[in-house]
C-alpha cells in the first residue's frame, strides 16, 4: 500500500511544526512578535487540527519548548483542568 504523502504523516507533521512555531512566536517580546503572521499561523493550525484540539498541540508544543516547565501549569494555561501530566 503507497503512503500518504512524503512521510506518511504529513499532516501530523505539519500539525506540530505550526504549533510549536506559533508557541515560539508568542514567546518572544512582543516588539519582536509579528501579530499578522501569528494570525495567519492559527488559522493554518485550526484548519489542520482535529476539532477540539487545537489548545493540546499548542501545550504539548509549549512543554517541547520549555523541557522543565511545570507541565501541569502549561496545560491548566490551555484550559486543561483536570489532566494528569
Amino acid at each position: 500500500m503507497p503512503k500518504k504523502g512524503i512521510t506518511g504523516h504529513d499532516e501530523w507533521v505539519v500539525t506540530e511544526a505550526l504549533a510549536t512555531a506559533l508557541v515560539a512566536l508568542e514567546q518572544l517580546e512582543p516588539t519582536q512578535q509579528s501579530r499578522q503572521q501569528m494570525d495567519d499561523i492559527r488559522k493554518l493550525l485550526a484548519a489542520n487540527c482535529q476539532p477540539g484540539t487545537l489548545n493540546l498541540h499548542l501545550a504539548q508544543a509549549k512543554c517541547r519548548l520549555n523541557p522543565h516547565g511545570d507541565r501541569a501549569a502549561i496545560y491548566r494555561e490551555y484550559g486543561f483542568e483536570d489532566w494528569e501530566v
